[in-house]
């Protein structure tokens, strides 16, 4: 490819990050106009489902992205992604029911599993020996990944209160299509010339697993019992589900999620890095979200722009990771710091009482932007360096899916530990009840609810602090040998130093 093409294949990656990046928060706000049009009967309840539909779609197609990535090319998966998702979008925007609405979403979802997981192998073979500019690909990645966190409530509730909910839809439909025209035309990737096989039982078992690990980890201890039936039965077929997968793996000619990878020591801790973070950005988002809401009595629009000093640190680390890098920052180097600042800011936000200076959740939640920020691309730059070529594809999909799962389960374990504290310590009932009472029954719920809270950022803290540990077992500094000219290319130091996103 020539300058000018990687250039204009930079645009598009770009672009297909902004669209996941806000899709993922953007229907959030816009609830309640679509239960109005749609079922104003039971809409509400079919609320959980719009919201999983998405997620659940995403996750059980990540593995088998990886795979048809590294048996396809990249960019043959890259445009059949994009073009899944601009027709869930479309079908979304069309919903003439709440029914419609979730398959429709269930489908944009699995497209949206693609956008950053196959952008991320896209944005590895863009990359060419010629450039020598310390990679803005992580400037200007940590710049869209802060800027959507914080406009994608805003814009979604902006469209819905001025235009049209559905516009939260179609607004993908022209970027999309933009993308969609331009990388048929420009994008010149590597391509697959042997054909291998592709291990749809393993995929088939992946997503069978995930999808009933998120039910899991959405139903137990709010709409059903951990002890009831339904939750026993499917943490059975999970763990089923996980040794057949296991079992498959082990033995298939092409696994989609090799064995072998877990040998290699960067993968390894990478992986399980990556989940400990994703747990402790669920404990983290939500938690402080609903002590905003439940105990300082903030709206939940208003409550959506205390995450503007988290994007503004996301942006800043953004901006000066290229210069850090040049400056002998290693990868080791971001994931520990990062980690460690991300560990201080949840303990920060442990110290939380029912009267703490609202300026004190913004200096947390700055504190956790720039720990995030320094995290943002590293761990899969870190995979992607020092993968096998021939599996960069599943290994960059691996690393999202082990984010996916531990954020299903950072979301469950704080959940109960939540719930088993305030029951403990509260007035009687649930967490629902709080904005019904009065008089002391309220202040004592409100006094629970924050100790409860309090017990949760002091677990999320106690993971980020393991996956600080686990850093430091990070080699400093390992730079692949290449194994063929292609691959040679990513091996200068300057074209390392430009990974970073």
């Amino acid at each position: 490819m020539t300058h000018r093409q990687r250039v204009i294949g930079f645009a598009l990656c770009i672009a297909t990050i902004l669209l996941a990046v806000l899709d993922t928060n953007i229907v959030s706000s816009a609830t309640v106009p679509i239960v109005s049009e749609l079922d104003p009967a039971h809409g509400v309840d079919e609320i959980p489902w719009l919201i999983a539909a998405y997620q659940l779609a995403a996750t059980a197609a990540l593995p088998l992205y990886g795979k048809l990535c590294d048996v396809l090319g990249a960019k043959n998966v890259f445009i059949g992604a994009v073009a899944t998702f601009l027709a869930g979008s479309a079908l979304c925007g069309m919903a003439g029911s709440m029914g419609w609405l979730i398959v429709a979403r269930a489908l944009q979802g699995i497209g949206g599993g693609g956008l950053m997981s196959v952008t991320m192998v896209v944005l590895r073979e863009l990359k060419g020996p010629e450039e020598k500019d310390g990679g803005k690909g992580g400037s200007i990645g940590g710049i869209i990944a802060g800027a959507g966190m914080a406009l994608g409530p805003w814009l979604g509730g902006a469209l819905a209160d001025h235009a049209d909910w559905r516009w939260i839809f179609y607004v993908n439909l022209p970027v999309g299509l933009a993308v969609l025209a331009a990388a048929v035309r420009v994008l010149k990737l590597p391509v697959r010339t042997t054909r291998r096989a592709i291990d749809f039982l393993g995929a088939g078992l992946a997503a069978a697993f995930s999808t009933m690990l998120l039910l899991v980890t959405q139903w137990g201890g709010k709409d059903h019992a951990w002890s009831s039936p339904l939750i026993v039965g499917l943490l059975v077929a999970t763990v089923a589900a996980l040794v057949l997968f296991v079992r498959r793996q082990a033995t298939a000619a092409e696994p989609v999620l090799p064995l072998g990878l877990f040998r290699i020591r960067e993968l390894r801790y990478g992986f399980a890095i990556q989940g400990l973070v994703g747990a402790a950005m669920m404990g983290s988002m939500v938690y402080v979200m609903i002590y905003l809401q439940a105990v300082r009595g903030i709206s939940a629009s208003s409550a959506g722009l205390y995450l503007i000093p988290m994007a503004i640190g996301i942006t800043a680390v953004g901006l000066l990771s290229d210069k850090l890098a040049t400056a002998g920052w290693s990868q080791k180097t971001f994931v520990v710091s990062g980690t460690a600042c991300a560990s201080a800011a949840l303990a920060l936000l442990a110290t939380l009482s029912t009267d703490t200076s609202l300026w004190t959740v913004r200096a947390a939640l700055l504190l956790m932007g720039l720990g995030f920020g320094q995290l943002i691309g590293q761990l899969i730059q870190l995979v992607q360096d020092t993968s096998p070529a021939e599996q960069l594809g599943v290994a960059t999909t691996g690393v999202r899916f082990f984010q996916t799962l531990g954020g299903a389960l950072g979301a469950a374990l704080f959940g109960t530990v939540l719930s088993r504290v305030y029951a403990a310590r509260g007035p009687g009932g649930t967490t629902s009840d709080i904005g019904r009472l009065t008089g002391h029954a309220h202040q004592q719920a409100l006094d629970a609810f924050v100790a409860s809270t309090n017990v949760v950022f002091w677990a999320a803290t106690g993971v980020m602090l393991l996956a600080t540990v686990l850093a430091t077992r990070l080699p400093s500094r390992r730079e692949p040998e290449p194994t063929d000219a292609n691959a040679a290319e990513f091996t200068t130091p300057a074209s390392i130093a430009s990974l970073h996103r």
